[in-house]
């Protein structure tokens, strides 16, 4: 067996008077194509770095098989002392040729300025120093992190054809499926491998943290609580995540139909209609900028569209084509050269676009949500403890004093969230809001987006994300042009498919026929209603759901108690893990109840 490329052993990083990293150790072969994986803070940059023999670890070995070459792309690239990009391309030995030909596949000018890039621009200008080396082995931290959905497919492109190993740190989870061959878990300081792409992770790491809690109940209180957390933080919202992607679908049909009947071209908004149903009506809209050569370009052509109250609709184009300028117009922020828009009454927007220039370094995440002092958080008009809401976000009550600059990249993003979803909204505009969230965040961030009963305007270009959140997208096709498409990421490009080719009715006949052919068969006797069992099973959880949100409303009375956490840490903690129980037992009563009624619906009207 050959030598590997790369390998560490028995890693240790002691960070902030507790060991991040506890005797981690993974190899790498030639051939390899691994993701790592990890909450954010469990020390997977650390780690990458460390690999990279860019830092030093307190403990363990490190070994690199002479002769291998290595290129890391951090998260943040550093452009000092590269004035121009070529200068940054090749800072590294790679030839000036080489770094031109990745350059010029990924749009970019060598002799641009590297002071007048732009986030995606960096981004592309660090990827090109990397790649244009020819290395080894290459160690990726969020290399999809500000990149358009061209740019991003073209990396795919790339690395599928890369010789070479590579590690990547990613929360792109279809980026990830569709590149890795393998699964690095760094989970509270260790590794585990998984030999599988990541398409089998959550059920592998599920199954794992299942295993484990069974375990921890015999061992110390606090292994349990810890096992627990990282469960309901992983396994749990996955699971309940199930249930609300068949909402969504339900959602998307719904859009679907109204598209159908209103048409794409204009959608006028009916009268008759009850205050606050419209969120905001754009009758051929147009914008354009003008250019320092005395033209214009065209940002938005001629565009109409309707959005309702609850509409959750994602806006997909290269960097630059214009999306946040949307995003603008449809939030009255900026006039339209042409057309008009309508906005609807009684709106409450927030707008997160991840920047993080608002956070106090010095601060706590105490702090930071009761900018007022005390220690309850006003959600949306309801008083939460601090500490029971900051487990919403996945922190852990230690965390809670801690400063914000003891935070990684992504929990800051984490906690600016929870600041921003805190504050009554009933419509929310995310520009960007994925990059450095880790896999779990995005879970979370999902699951509370499909629990958000206002109206979503999204910017994004995680593919995976776009299809588990909206139920539109507005597609920007260039030249000005948009298109709204009903569904996520997936149909916009099934759609988009259908027609270029004339077949955009082919796909909705076919079903209709099999569902023809379907009423037609002349099956004996066909089950028209819910098995005994079945129909059982759905009245005992109508009763007992109202039973568990009369009992979570009333441990979260108890919890509102600002005085509960001081007196009694041991009665606040044992509260919260009855809440978290009762939140998991509701999740799963729902999802049943879900799966229930709507069979219970196909049967009624089969």
């Amino acid at each position: 067996m050959a030598p590997p490329l790369l390998a560490l052993r028995d890693i240790k990083v002691d960070f902030a008077d507790q060991m991040l990293i506890d005797g981690a150790g993974f190899s790498l072969a030639p051939g390899d194509r691994l993701c790592l994986i990890g909450r954010n803070g469990a020390g997977k940059s650390t780690l990458l770095r460390i690999a990279a023999g860019l830092t030093e670890a307190d403990g363990g070995e490190r070994f690199v098989q002479p002769g291998t070459k290595i290129a890391y792309l951090r998260q943040v690239p550093d452009f000092a002392g590269a004035e121009t990009v070529l200068d940054y391309a090749t800072a590294e030995g790679a030839p000036a040729h080489q770094a031109e030909a990745v350059l010029g596949d990924l749009g970019l000018d060598p002799a641009a300025p590297t002071s007048s890039l732009s986030g995606g621009e960096g981004r592309k200008a660090a990827l090109a120093r990397v790649l244009a080396g020819e290395p080894d082995v290459l160690l990726l931290d969020e290399p999809t992190n500000h990149l358009d959905l061209p740019s991003i497919e073209w990396l795919e492109s790339r690395l599928t054809q890369f010789r070479g190993a590579f590690i990547l740190i990613s929360h792109d989870r279809a980026f990830l499926k569709r590149l890795t061959a393998g699964c690095l878990w760094l989970d509270r300081g260790t590794i585990r491998r998984l030999d599988k792409g990541f398409a089998q992770f959550d059920e592998w790491s599920e199954q794992i943290l299942a295993e484990e809690e069974v375990t921890a109940r015999k061992l110390d209180k606090l292994i349990e609580q810890e096992t627990h957390w990282s469960r309901e933080g992983i396994s749990a919202r996955r699971k309940r995540n199930q249930g609300r992607l068949r909402r969504l679908a339900d959602m998307r049909s719904q859009r679907a139909q109204r598209v159908r009947q209103t048409g794409r071209a204009e959608m006028g908004l009916e009268t008759g209609q009850a205050s606050g149903t419209l969120v905001v009506e754009a009758k051929n809209v147009s914008k354009s900028w003008p250019l320092p050569d005395g033209g214009s370009r065209m940002v938005v052509r001629d565009f109409s569209t309707r959005i309702l109250r609850g509409d959750k609709v994602g806006l997909i184009g290269p960097n630059g084509a214009g999306k946040t300028t949307l995003l603008k117009i449809l939030t009255g922020q900026l006039e339209p050269d042409e057309g008009t828009i309508r906005m609807g009454t009684n709106l409450t927007p927030v707008y997160v676009d991840q920047s993080r220039a608002s956070l106090d370094p010095e601060a706590t995440l105490w702090d930071t949500l009761c900018e007022g002092g005390g220690d309850q958080v006003m959600v949306r008009g309801q008083p939460r403890h601090v500490v029971s809401y900051l487990r919403d976000f996945l922190f852990r009550e230690q965390q809670a004093r801690q400063p914000v600059k003891a935070l990684s990249g992504g929990e800051q993003c984490r906690l600016l969230l929870a600041r921003a979803l805190a504050k009554p909204s009933n419509l929310l505009i995310l520009d960007e809001p994925t990059n450095d969230l880790d896999m779990d965040t995005l879970d979370l961030l999902q699951e509370l987006l499909a629990d958000y009963d206002g109206t979503l305007l999204l910017v994004s270009h995680d593919r995976d994300f776009l299809d588990r959140v909206v139920t539109s997208v507005i597609g920007f096709e260039g030249d000005g042009v948009l298109r709204e498409y009903p569904g996520g990421y997936s149909d916009f490009i099934r759609q988009r498919k259908d027609e270029a080719s004339g077949s955009s009715n082919a796909a909705p006949a076919r079903r209709e026929a099999r569902a023809a052919d379907t009423r037609g068969d002349a099956k004996p006797k066909q089950q028209t209603k819910l098995s005994y069992k079945d129909g059982l099973a759905l009245e005992q959880l109508q009763k007992r759901m109202p039973e568990i949100e009369t009992e979570i409303a009333a441990l979260e009375k108890r919890l509102a108690d600002p005085d509960l956490y001081a007196k009694n840490p041991q009665k606040f903690a044992k509260t919260t893990e009855q809440l978290d129980a009762l939140r998991a037992e509701l999740a799963q009563a729902e999802e049943r109840w879900l799966e229930l009624e709507m069979k219970r619906e196909e049967l009624s009207g089969s």
